[in-house]
């Protein structure tokens, strides 16, 4: 079904939703970037992994035993103490895909890295240290590096400093391309409001090959439909992340006029 809003939907941002947005933005980026890549080019999803602890109850995988008493050898030293319970949590290992542009004339050299920003990514912790750890490594090679924020909470990622960004006047959203080529401290930058729509944005290759365009908001729109969120997000609460009283009043006027719900 046709998306409510003209550019992102604020309501895709949702934290308990936004890992299937990414998987499908990724996906979706990937193939409608192929045919404009080939033949020399293959777009390539990627994978970084890293470890992090559970912030939620995990019963299932959680392994509990109580601890036997001990031997009469070591009796003096646990005497008078009560046995504990040991709690074992496992560690989450976290998958996150992106993006890599291979140039087949150099035996697949990596040329463009896209990344599509999570919330790990923002809050402290090893979501963001390996974000932040492959951002650094790209830059220091000659691979060209995009990334796409589509999550207006969080603490700032892109490799652009945040207050240069801010600069150029305000924004929800950002897209910051970080060319090879040129001083690694050039940024193209395009930043968008909520009620714009996503840029068509320039992907640069190698060498003197012409930049080809990655349409952001077609492929948004063809996430959206693919995954029926329109019948499975919920217009009829508040946006969560919030947003402004201004901002929400104007998503909850074009939800009416869309669905006739009211949030």
């Amino acid at each position: 079904m046709a998306m409510i809003f003209p550019g992102m939907d604020p309501y895709l941002e949702n934290p308990r939703l936004w890992s299937g947005v990414h998987s499908a933005l990724i996906v979706y980026l990937r193939d409608q970037l192929t045919p404009r890549l080939r033949p020399r080019y293959i777009a390539a999803v990627e994978e970084r992994v890293y470890v992090e602890h559970p912030h939620r109850e995990i019963i299932p995988d959680v392994w509990i035993k109580r601890e036997r008493a001990r031997s009469r050898g070591h009796a003096l030293a646990v005497m008078d103490a009560d046995a504990p319970v040991l709690v074992q949590v496992p560690e989450l290992e976290v998958h996150e895909t992106y993006i890599a542009i291979l140039d087949r004339e150099t035996g697949e050299n990596v040329v463009t890295v896209i990344e599509v920003v999570s919330p790990s990514n923002k809050v402290a912790g090893p979501g963001r240290r390996s974000y932040l750890a492959k951002q650094r490594e790209v830059i220091q090679s000659e691979a060209h590096l995009i990334e796409i924020d589509l999550l207006r909470t969080g603490p700032h990622a892109l490799a652009i400093p945040e207050d240069s960004a801010k600069q150029q006047g305000p924004y929800d959203y950002l897209i910051c391309v970080n060319r090879a080529e040129q001083a690694r401290d050039v940024f193209e930058l395009y930043p968008r409001r909520l009620r714009d729509r996503l840029p068509k944005v320039r992907v640069p290759l190698a060498g003197n090959d012409p930049d080809v365009a990655m349409d952001v908001q077609a492929v948004l729109v063809q996430t959206y439909e693919a995954g029926s969120y329109r019948d499975r997000l919920r217009y009829d609460a508040p946006c969560n992340p919030p947003l402004s009283l201004e901002d929400q009043a104007w998503a909850d006027r074009l939800i009416r006029e869309a669905t006739g719900v009211v949030g």
